[in-house]
């Protein structure tokens, strides 16, 4: 199956792609990342010092937002990887074709300055962490929530950086013991991801949600469902309509790995459960 698939792909061209960053993209990402900035500024300036603010309050606050990271950055990669067409107008060039671009070349995200690296990041990042700095602080709740989400989006930006080092072949010294101890996205485990036809494994801040997201089948199931709603079939214009067919037809006939274990361990219970044994009548 997978090298049927690997004979069919049909991707786009890595230099085509590459010519699609424009000054006009680049412009629009310094002007995210200075906003940004600015807006996660303000909201520590806000927490310093409030009267609901604690050591444990943010601790929990930037772990689960961590997490919530990972799993924001697997929708997103999703999403760009699957749906759309680097020819559409805006969201084409400035978010679609970065993902292209990455499955042709891998490597080409090593040789991307922090502004081509972060800039998308922050954009996508500004509308929550607007939200996070208006949100008033009159009680630990309301001060955790605001705390959550800047964590969140903090992470998210800082997901492309990691998700950089990921494919670095020296990455600094103390960025490979993150690696090594998976407290950032580990290279071996984003490889997954990188193996035709890059359907599995979307999560790439820390990389801690993949396992628990494949289990369940939750990308394919969600693929199904835009299908059935939309008609449109995943990953037509990044591997080819040949090949994302026949991928599509198999994960749709597959089911998810916590569902065939399920259905293992009910089979092997009922085969070693021991048949009711007939009271013997009298003679």
């Amino acid at each position: 199956m997978k090298n049927e698939l690997k004979n069919q792909l049909r991707q786009q061209d890595a230099t085509a792609l590459a010519q699609g960053y424009s000054p006009a993209i680049r412009a629009m990402e310094i002007a995210s990342i200075v906003t940004f900035v600015g807006l996660e500024s303000a909201l520590v300036w806000r927490l310093w010092g409030g009267a609901h603010t604690g050591p444990w309050l943010v601790l929990s606050a930037l772990l689960l937002g961590y997490l919530a990271a990972d799993f924001v950055s697997g929708i997103v990669h999703w999403m760009g990887d699957t749906w759309g067409s680097t020819e559409m107008p805006v969201l084409g060039k400035a978010f679609i074709r970065p993902f292209r671009e990455h499955h042709v070349d891998e490597k080409a995200i090593t040789r991307h300055d922090f502004v081509e690296t972060n800039g998308n990041n922050c954009l996508v990042s500004i509308p929550v962490a607007i939200l996070a700095v208006v949100l008033p602080h009159s009680n630990a709740g309301w001060v955790f929530v605001s705390t959550f989400l800047g964590a969140m989006i903090f992470w998210v930006m800082a997901t492309n950086q990691f998700h950089k080092w990921s494919h670095m072949d020296e990455p600094p010294a103390f960025i490979g013991f993150l690696q090594r101890v998976h407290l950032i996205l580990p290279p071996a485990h984003h490889q997954v991801h990188h193996t035709a036809p890059y359907n599995k494994y979307y999560c790439i801040t820390v990389g801690w949600m993949n396992k628990p997201l494949a289990m369940i089948g939750f990308f394919p199931t969600m693929e199904r469902l835009i299908t059935w709603a939309t008609g449109a079939i995943p990953r037509k214009d990044d591997i080819g309509t040949e090949a994302a067919l026949e991928l599509f037809e198999a994960t749709a006939a597959a089911e998810p790995p916590v569902v065939q274990a399920a259905k293992e361990l009910l089979e092997a219970t009922t085969a070693e459960e021991p048949k009711p044994v007939s009271p013997a009548r009298p003679s």
